[in-house]
């Protein structure tokens, strides 16, 4: 018999889930018109910025930057620090959506957040959307930022040498296809990329992908959706399905992240173990009765928070960061840690 997902997932992440579902049954992505889901997501994620805009510290620059030949150009959103040390480390960042949703507001928090912990400069970026832009509009416009990003990292402040990719689910994806073609390329080089809970196979295949049907977030029949959307009917490259890439030798040192209630857990452990395979330095965390995005829904929960402390210090020793950064009003020199990193680095959960 069947065990249903929602079953295992932590208590502490179930109820603000359960929370979002009476208000919207089934989830957003249950939303059958594909404007109207656009338009509540949308909706929600530009409240969530706006409540973090009232009390983040670093500031903000909106800019185009020139896309891919022949086509728009892509906006990006700068985050600079509240005191950027001189060729600091960088990160540029692609937020998630399944290649259908999202734009820059989508994952501003996640943005913030890297950019004042980690006291780096980031560069956040959109891309066009399918089903109006299928593959390979989204990772030829992020590489496209990325390659505007390294080109101008005099003017930006940081060192191109310290330089990680990061994104989430679709971002995720968009991550570590952007790396595929920098290394392809001979682009940017790239020191680090942090995927977290990747869309990366199209298949659908997995036991994963078969088991998350009834949670409200990203499951198998929004999955199926959204590849559908995002191929339309071309057979995917290793750019549009990383997983299936034919080599992925020569990629920079990875990061992935994935709960065990996620559609995309077992692709992204065959993922990991494809990499390792290939010789590329690779750290996987899974996490139990974590859902899709669960620290979005749920950033108070102790499991989010240790998701987070895990991130920030490998993004910390894969960059080269101090522990430490200076309050720009005080002078003063503080820890970056919170109390859960301090637990992390003395062994603590």
């Amino acid at each position: 018999m069947k065990v249903s997902q929602l079953d295992s997932i932590d208590p502490e992440l179930r109820a603000p889930l359960e929370e979002h579902l009476v208000n919207f049954p089934g989830g957003v992505c249950a939303i059958e018109d594909l404007a109207e889901r656009r338009r509540i997501d949308a909706m929600h994620a530009a409240e969530m910025a706006e409540v973090v805009k009232a009390a983040q510290t670093c500031s903000t620059e909106d800019v185009w930057v020139p896309g891919p030949v022949g086509c728009a150009d892509v906006p990006v959103r700068i985050y600079r620090p509240r005191r950027l040390e001189p060729a600091s480390p960088a990160v540029f960042f692609i937020h998630g959506g399944g290649m259908c949703l999202g734009d820059i507001d989508f994952e501003h928090g996640a943005a913030v957040k890297i950019c004042e912990e980690l006291g780096v400069l980031v560069v956040s970026t959109g891309y066009r959307k399918a089903p109006e832009h299928p593959h390979p509009a989204q990772v030829d416009d992020c590489y496209a930022a990325l390659s505007w990003m390294s080109d101008n990292a005099t003017s930006l402040n940081f060192d191109p040498g310290r330089l990680a990719v990061f994104g989430g689910s679709a971002g995720g994806n968009l991550a570590l296809a952007t790396a595929l073609k920098a290394r392809d390329l001979a682009g940017p080089a790239l020191s680090y990329v942090m995927a977290l809970y990747p869309m990366v196979d199209h298949r659908n295949t997995t036991p994963s992908a078969h088991e998350v049907t009834e949670i409200g977030v990203w499951d198998r029949e929004t999955n199926v959706e959204a590849w559908e959307w995002f191929l339309a009917g071309q057979e995917p490259d290793g750019y549009a399905a990383p997983l299936h890439a034919e080599d992925l030798a020569g990629l920079p040192p990875t990061f992935i992240d994935v709960g065990t209630a996620d559609v995309f857990r077992d692709e992204d452990l065959a993922l990991a173990q494809r990499l390792l395979a290939a010789g590329v330095t690779t750290e996987l965390h899974v996490y139990p009765g974590v859902y899709h995005a669960a620290e979005h829904y749920a950033p108070d929960a102790e499991a989010a928070r240790h998701m987070w402390t895990v991130r920030f210090r490998a993004l910390r020793r894969a960059l080269g960061i101090q522990s430490v950064r200076i309050d720009a009003d005080s002078g003063d020199v503080r820890g970056t840690a919170d109390a859960a990193v301090r637990a992390a680095a003395d062994g603590g959960p």
